[in-house]
């Protein structure tokens, strides 16, 4: 017999799409153009081919599930000088882990993270809404019940996690962020995310945050969730931050900073006893990255210059959109990541059969050949949730491509 929770999983974004659109021709003699999977097209900095040929002995061998001591301390390093952390707040060999991209280890971690917490009341975990997927699917796989959070214009697109009552923080075992926020693009201010560790603390949880979208900002740089558990030591004394990284861990990747998604690569770093725990759980359950790529990956993080280039492109994509959109169709310039989030009611785009989303997405690929993703599949099979008159669109391609296809998206959405 299969497990039934695997039942109660909400259909998959793409998924979903693909039965949206089935039926719609695209719009003919025009070359089709991918704008909802958040798929980096920058090419990788060219050194990474360079170490991978010549780390290839490394194929014959196997890897190590904890990587090697030097991608420990180029991670480690980085985020200390990203973050503005204290010398030691990250401790290579205690604080952190390589992990293939982020999903398996955003869906794993939640095996540990989550027990019940009292008698007759399955935990809850607190997920933002719209949300990645994966984090619903790891509550409900791990035998908790996912509560969504609208993360709402009324909200500032941050769910609200702090209004909710004592007696849900009561059940909560575990609590999932985006930070910057999928698909919004708003950045969490420090004292956001302090408020919310302190909850976490006050209510012996744990809180995962998502960071894959932290080098793709606008002009002000995201704060991370080290850097304010760092900064309660400055507020209440020396102990305190130590005790706030205990509730806390952070996944990030190489695939969105390094237009590296290939290389399946990143990692999670938070408190010694939540890292030790989850090796534990992957000593069972999980692939190590091969010695070639850890290697490459190691450079990566070591070196910031492509970083810089590849921000400053998606800063003149942003142009470009600007320019083309004219902030039409709710058309806001995110401060952080790469994807619009446009409001199609603002533009009177629904048709009353299907969200407005949804409307949108089937009028861009027959008109335009554009393929984009109706918000209302970032939430759970709701067709009235906080993503419902929304769309998502992906400004990953280079910019001439970009700079063709936005006036002809606009055209698409004109009359």
């Amino acid at each position: 017999m299969l497990n039934p929770r695997l039942d109660d999983l909400p259909g998959y974004p793409f998924a979903r799409l693909r039965a949206l659109l089935g039926d719609v021709a695209p719009a003919a003699n025009i070359a089709p153009m991918i704008m909802s999977i958040g798929e980096p097209q920058h090419a990788p900095p060219p050194f990474v081919a360079d170490v991978l040929a010549k780390s290839a002995e490394g194929w014959a061998k196997y890897p190590l599930l904890r990587g090697t001591p030097e991608f420990r301390r180029a991670v480690a390093d980085w985020l200390t000088r990203r973050f503005a952390l204290p010398q030691g707040f990250i401790v290579a060999e205690d604080n952190l882990l390589p992990v293939a991209g982020t999903r398996e280890a955003i869906y794993m971690f939640a095996s540990i993270a989550i027990a019940r917490k009292d008698e007759g009341a399955r935990p809850l975990v607190l997920v933002p809404n719209p949300l990645y997927h994966v984090y619903a699917g790891a509550a409900q796989m791990a035998g908790a019940d996912p509560l969504f959070v609208p993360a709402a214009r009324d909200s500032g697109f941050l769910p609200d996690y702090l209004a909710l009552p004592d007696d849900v923080w009561a059940r909560t075992a575990l609590v999932y962020l985006c930070a910057p926020a999928n698909p919004q693009g708003v950045l969490a201010g420090k004292a956001y995310l302090t408020a919310l560790i302190e909850k976490v603390m006050a209510h012996d949880a744990i809180l995962a945050v998502d960071e894959c979208y932290s080098e793709i900002y606008d002009r002000e740089k995201p704060v991370g969730i080290l850097e304010a558990c760092a900064g309660l030591d400055g507020q209440r004394g020396g102990a305190e931050a130590a005790r706030a990284l205990d509730h806390v861990v952070v996944f990030n990747s190489l695939s969105k900073r390094s237009s590296s998604p290939g290389l399946r690569s990143g990692f999670i770093a938070g408190g010694k006893r939540l890292i030790a725990a989850f090796a534990k759980l992957r000593d069972f359950a999980s692939s190590a990255t091969p010695l070639p790529i850890i290697a490459a990956a190691t450079e990566l993080w070591r070196d910031e210059s492509h970083v810089d280039e590849s921000r400053a492109r998606y800063r003149a994509k942003f142009d470009l959109a600007e320019r083309a959109l004219g902030g039409r169709f709710g058309a806001v310039r995110p401060a952080g990541g790469f994807f619009l989030w446009l409001d199609t009611a603002s533009a009177g785009l629904g048709n009353g059969k299907e969200s407005g989303g949804e409307a949108v997405a089937r009028r861009l690929w027959q008109r335009a050949a554009i393929r984009t993703l109706p918000g209302a599949y970032l939430c759970p099979e709701d067709k009235t949730g906080p993503g419902a008159d929304f769309l998502r669109v992906a400004l990953v391609h280079d910019e001439a491509l970009l700079a063709e296809a936005l006036p002809r998206f606009a055209a698409a959405l004109s009359d």
